[in-house]
């Protein structure tokens, strides 16, 4: 059994007065194994952060199933949801969503502190995963005292202190300059290579070059996927410019 199955998911939005509808997902099919990295691309509008919102239970399917290590997230009840997202699941978003009157150290220990873990547990957690993400020395300054690349490295720090099974990030080198940007892919694969899986919404081929594996959506679906296989960063890059050309242009891949 994989460890992220999505079968058949489906996602109609209805306005207000039930007047119109929109199919934000329509038959979406696949699945994820343990370890690994995942890049999911299209075009704006085509479904993907409806998908992203899903997988994290932020949202409830109008049919399907989303199984995460055999757990029906749909079925969970609403008290658990929020337990659910801060034990299983961590977090990175585009706008890092640090709370600037904390700390950096703080902001890293909040998800923690909800979940009622003593200082001393906290603070053993945090150092190895500060070592590796070079924010040790970074700790008791607050958000607007450091770089958007150190905001986005305190932001991954976050979501993995609580050991998450699945690491969903959403445009994590949206509001990066270059060098941040290529720190970062830097750190999301070397916590890969670690046993960490990852689901990554993105527009950058950049970004999804550093997958083990791109899915494409386009109308609501999953239209075609490419696996890293021995390719290396520059050629996935190519592969996936090509398939972006065809789905810009309506064409069918090959």
């Amino acid at each position: 059994m994989s460890f992220l199955e999505v079968h058949d998911l489906k996602k109609v939005y209805t306005s207000r007065f039930g007047t119109q509808k929109v199919e934000a997902l329509k038959r979406v099919n696949f699945s994820v194994e343990v370890g690994e990295y995942i890049a999911v691309m299209g075009e704006s509008g085509s479904g993907k952060t409806t998908l992203l919102n899903l997988l994290a239970a932020l949202d409830r399917p109008t049919s399907g199933t989303v199984l995460l290590d055999g757990m029906d997230t749909s079925k969970l009840p609403e008290k658990e949801v929020s337990a659910f997202r801060r034990d299983q699941l961590g977090f990175v978003f585009q706008e890092f969503n640090l709370l600037d009157t904390f700390t950096l150290e703080d902001n890293i220990y909040l998800p923690l502190v909800l979940a009622n873990k003593s200082y001393s547990e906290m603070s053993a957690k945090l150092a190895p995963i500060a070592q590796d993400l070079g924010i040790s020395d970074l700790l008791k300054k607050y958000p607007y005292e450091v770089s958007g690349g150190q905001k986005q490295r305190a932001a991954v720090a976050r979501a993995l202190i609580t050991e998450p099974k699945l690491l969903l990030a959403d445009e994590p080198t949206g509001a990066l300059d270059s060098r941040s940007t290529d720190e970062l892919l830097g750190l999301f694969s070397e916590v890969n290579k670690k046993g960490q899986t990852i689901v990554m919404v993105t527009h950058s081929v950049k970004a999804a070059s550093h997958a083990t594996r791109v899915l494409f959506i386009r109308d609501g679906e999953v239209y075609h996927q490419i696996y890293r296989g021995n390719d290396s960063n520059e050629q996935l890059y190519q592969k996936i410019q090509d398939t972006l050309t065809v789905l810009t242009t309506g064409g069918e891949i090959a």
